[in-house]
């Protein structure tokens, strides 16, 4: 029998990545807010690989925490191994990646929304959701309960419709064994919400003790620690390495000697898996040219001895990962604790929502993370901070808030979900950004801690380290832009050592600093007046400098898109009428209504020529409301 439990401001479906920074935002912008699990045990699972951050995604994580989020701080905390990717390429692909203790790190994000004021949370799985005749949303519960709520965000991960498959073995699971979502996706379609399903997988996790690490390639961690958010003062240290092996011929001969066990392969599996992390038979199909393949061995905690295998997805059965694992240099006799598996999964259509990830159609509901078909824990945790911060703020009465694509990776990553949709579950890459020079993980703060300022998550604490830090890197650019360093033998001597030309009169710190032979470090012998000064304001003034031309040419880019964005499309245009767009640009717009000319522009289908047609149905609209205003 249903019976009426609460009423909240903000209800959250899911407390992974997602459901963790929506709930948190909206509970500290001062909504009342509930987040429900399925599991309690699962809050901050990292049911695939226990890492946080990587390529692209450790840019991810700095903005996140530069807007207020938690991630960032979490995985600070709980870290096992910290790295720098990327140190031999430029500073605009450099990542910050974390090998953390997953368990540590669930359990420290559950304490977290414990402790927090304002927020409920309850173990249930959500069945139902309904629009009541007053405009709020009920929620029913398995065991029939019921709340209402002004706003709901969906942040299901890959529990929506859940389904395991190892080799001809397939059943209705969440991940890591948990209990799916059965019956919310019948209630999504019954609000005329389009769903599909997407498919992704994990390696096995092995035991520690029956590994054979002699002759493995070791992978230590960066000293000194650099951490990921900017209120981490004294990060902790390196507490584990992690070591590579690779497949070889014979690990391949079994995979395809067994590609037709596949699910994949044998037309079991409907959904569609992620381009840029395939399974391990779909990398030997799809690379037949590759004798081998490189995998990672990697600890899951501290107190645990599962090992993770980064880079041996697979849904094969079991009796084909054991044969082929057992192929591999260094895991011979190695003990499988957990299978792999593949798992499917219902997700939305992004593109019905608009950029504060609120369903176009269905007002106060929202998307975060895999429900809205991305990939991966960062991605998760950046869009349910956005739903989270929107919801709140439209509750609130304020302005939405909506981070443009040249701002930030989290403005990219959701115009890309929004604007052009995804075929298959989207990555971050920094490829994915125009503007990788400007978007940099070490000025993450300057770019984004004055609007999670104005939003209202950053504390009078954090903004007083914030302002003085901008404070200490313009004083540094003042003085290495004035500071002129003497002709000396040390002076040329260094000059020498580093094959760059020698001075014989004297030049700004600045010009040598530009010089890409020479840095910070190398200079310091004659450099004398610099100031003690953290390490990141150190290495943003350093690229602010060497790439100083370059960042000067996209941010005259950058401003040319930020007008055309603010050519605002009003939202009930109908574009089957409008005259000269071509008929797929009229199919494309009517489905994702962009919400400016920018935006318009990016959409497949759209052609410059489509453009220029806007451009002029606006200045119409324009004149036409001018001439209406003078009859008045």
């Amino acid at each position: 029998m249903k019976f009426y439990a609460e009423k909240f401001d903000v209800a959250v479906i899911g407390a992974g990545h997602a459901g963790i920074e929506a709930g948190l935002a909206a509970a500290r912008l001062g909504c009342r807010t509930a987040v429900f699990t399925i599991n309690m045990d699962a809050v901050g699972n990292c049911p695939c690989n226990p890492s946080i951050g990587g390529t692209a995604k450790g840019h991810l994580v700095r903005e996140i925490d530069a807007l207020g989020g938690e991630m960032g701080k979490a995985a600070d905390e709980c870290f096992l191994q910290m790295r720098m990717l990327n140190r031999g390429k430029g500073p605009a692909v450099h990542s910050l990646r974390a090998q953390i203790d997953r368990r540590a790190y669930s359990t420290r994000m559950k304490h977290t929304l414990e402790l927090q004021e304002g927020l409920e949370l309850h173990q249930a799985e959500i069945t139902a959701l309904e629009r009541t005749s007053d405009g709020l949303w009920l929620l029913t519960t398995r065991l029939e309960a019921q709340y209402t709520a002004k706003a709901v965000i969906l942040a299901t991960g890959t529990y929506l419709g859940g389904r395991i498959y190892v080799g001809d073995v397939s059943y209705e699971s969440g991940p890591d064994g948990m209990f799916p979502a059965k019956y919310l996706p019948d209630s999504l379609e019954a609000l005329g919400m389009t769903i599909r399903r997407f498919k992704t997988g994990t390696p096995a996790r092995v035991l520690r003790s029956s590994i054979n690490f002699d002759g493995l390639e070791e992978q230590c961690g960066d000293e000194p620690v650099v951490p990921f958010s900017y209120d981490t003062d004294v990060p902790g240290e390196n507490k584990v390495t992690c070591h590579i092996s690779w497949t070889n011929e014979k690990t391949k001969q079994i995979i395809l000697d067994n590609i037709h066990r596949s699910p994949m392969y044998s037309g079991k599996i409907e959904g569609i898996g992620p381009r840029y992390c395939p399974s391990l038979e779909d990398k030997i199909v799809r690379f037949s040219d590759k004798s081998r393949h490189q995998l990672f061995i990697e600890p899951c905690g501290l107190d645990t001895e599962e090992m993770y295998l980064q880079g041996m997805s697979s849904s094969l059965p079991e009796d084909v990962q054991l044969q082929f694992y057992h192929s591999i240099k260094g895991l011979e006799n190695c003990i499988v604790m957990r299978p792999a598996y593949a798992i499917e999964y219902f997700c939305a259509d992004p593109v019905q929502m608009n950029s504060t990830l609120e369903f176009r159609e269905l007002p106060g509901l929202y998307g975060a993370g895999q429900f809205n078909g991305s990939s991966g824990y960062e991605e998760a945790a950046a869009q349910g901070l956005v739903a989270g911060i929107n919801a709140a703020l439209k509750i609130l009465g304020r302005e939405p808030l909506i981070l443009d694509r040249a701002g930030s990776y989290i403005g990219t990553l959701i115009d890309d979900l929004v604007t052009k949709g995804c075929n298959d579950p989207y990555r971050m890459m920094t490829s994915r950004s125009e503007y990788r020079l400007i978007l940099r993980q070490d000025n993450a703060d300057t770019r984004l801690t004055p609007i999670g300022r104005k939003v209202g998550l950053i504390t009078d604490a954090r903004w007083e380290k914030f302002t003085r830090k901008q404070e200490l890197l313009q004083a540094e650019l003042e003085r290495i832009r004035k500071t002129v360093i003497s002709p000396s033998e040390m002076l040329n001597r260094i000059l020498a050592e580093n094959e760059t030309t020698p001075v014989t009169t004297g030049v700004r710190l600045v010009d040598l600093l530009k010089r890409p032979q020479l840095d910070y470090g190398k200079l310091s012998p004659i450099d004398t007046t610099r100031p003690i000064l953290d390490p990141n304001i150190l290495e943003q003034v350093e690229v602010e400098i060497k790439y100083e031309g370059y960042i000067k040419r996209q941010l005259i880019i950058i401003d040319q898109v930020r007008r055309l964005e603010k050519k605002l499309l009003p939202p009930d245009i109908d574009y089957a009428a409008i005259d000269g767009l071509r008929l797929e640009a009229r199919e494309k717009l009517n489905k994702v209504r962009p919400e400016n000319i920018g935006q318009a522009g990016r959409i497949s289908g759209v052609s410059p020529a489509d453009i220029s047609v806007l451009v002029i149905y606006l200045a119409s609209l324009k004149n036409k409301q001018e001439v209406s205003a003078d009859d008045q």
